[in-house]
């Protein structure tokens, strides 16, 4: 098979997943993405092979996000093309964004190859989100009008939570081609540890109350909310520090650009992108992570892959009131906030940081519900998906 993704690989959390989950199950596996620097443009993980295309990522305008997937995409549909006659794909795996990347598998999907398209994001409302338009936006209107041509050319649709799941049915007519694979964490790298009173800092005893972001370093994810409640706690809990991992972006230096004026210069570590089994160990040493995403359509409907990793290591988790995520969890399982209010966000971990029994009490409840879909279950169905879609081929 072929798994096709713009990112970075197995550096893109999702994609390679799934791409290991096939390869267990018997499949040879072969994935085409993005290059990062210094990497091998031909590459083996783990018996997965790799082929890379350097076209660097931006995060500029949507012209730059235009030109960047459409040669991406032609790329990617040569090689397929090129590819058919010998390797004979049964089956192209492809992860939006874009949607459109769907149709690089055209030649293999008329010589009976079947396409799953795996929507982790809904282009429409996170192009909404970061160019600030609205539903009538032209450009808003041409993405939606893809997105439901691209789930009509798949075989089958996955996406990762209730809400997506439904916002795509929607749109598309597609409902009965549409299932839900969460976005969870493979246990073999983020073993599940118990919540434990013993891991809650009862007594301060010098150390410091640390606070943990990781992940993609953008506006709508709201790293400047964490600053402004760091900044708030720190009047009562004065040792509260939040460490930072993700790769640079400019929004990122934007932010530590402004820590001296607030005096947060030590307060605010930046600790560069990790690995995730780096950022098992990095988790391990927090005491809340905390998911500060600023309100928007995106982020209403988004079920962050990072509260699972938290969960599964036991740590309480500090997260937004927002659809995509209570579709799953209550106020009794997470720490909710307000989406979007620094002043909430504050109280809440601030609430952890003084009242870790009850806590961990929470975060014990939101481990339970982990539980119900942690990857192996998740990995399950998507296997089994792919096998009635091969048997109904």
């Amino acid at each position: 098979m072929a798994v096709v993704s713009f990112s970075s690989f197995p550096g893109d959390p999702r994609p390679r997943r799934a791409a290991e989950a096939f390869m267990d199950a018997g499949m040879d596996v072969e994935v085409i993405c993005l290059a990062d620097p210094g990497v091998p443009k031909k590459d083996t993980f783990k018996r997965i092979k790799i082929d890379r295309i350097g076209i660097e990522k931006l995060r500029n305008s949507k012209l730059g996000y235009v030109f960047q997937y459409c040669a991406f995409i032609l790329v990617v549909f040569a090689m397929l093309t090129l590819r058919f006659p010998t390797r004979r794909y049964h089956v192209v795996h492809i992860h939006n964004m874009p949607d459109v990347l769907v149709f690089a598998a055209l030649v293999p999907k008329l010589f009976g190859a079947k396409v799953i398209l795996d929507l982790h994001d809904p282009m429409p409302e996170l192009m909404m989100t970061i160019f600030n338009v609205g539903k009538e936006s032209w450009a808003v209107k041409i993405t939606t009008f893809l997105e439901k041509w691209s789930i009509v050319f798949a075989d089958m649709v996955v996406t990762v939570n209730r809400t997506c799941e439904e916002l795509f049915a929607s749109r598309s007519g597609g409902a009965s081609k549409i299932s839900v694979v969460m976005n969870t964490p493979n246990e073999q790298i983020f073993r599940y540890s118990p919540a434990k009173l013993d891991d809650a800092r009862v007594l301060r005893a010098g150390k410091p109350f640390v606070i943990m972001y990781h992940g993609t370093l953008v506006e709508r994810n709201g790293l400047d909310l964490a600053v402004e409640a760091l900044a708030k706690i720190r009047r009562s809990v004065p040792d509260a520090e939040l460490r930072v991992y993700g790769p640079r972006t400019s929004f990122l230096d934007k932010v530590l650009h402004g820590l001296p004026e607030k005096e947060l210069e030590k307060a605010v570590r930046y600790l560069g992108p990790r690995t995730l089994e780096e950022l098992v160990q990095a988790i391990a040493e927090c005491n809340v992570g905390v998911i500060p995403n600023k309100r928007s359509i995106f982020t209403e409907i988004n079920t962050p892959t990072r509260i699972f990793e938290y969960l599964a290591l036991g740590k309480p988790v500090v997260a937004p009131s927002a659809n995509g995520i209570e579709a799953y969890f209550d106020q009794d399982s997470l720490v909710l906030f307000e989406l979007g209010n620094i002043d909430d966000l504050a109280m809440k971990l601030h609430w952890v940081a003084t009242h870790p029994r009850e806590a961990i009490e929470t975060t014990k409840r939101g481990q339970a519900i982990y539980k119900k879909h942690v990857w192996s279950r998740e990995k399950e169905k998507l296997l089994g998906l792919t096998a009635a879609l091969l048997r109904h081929g």
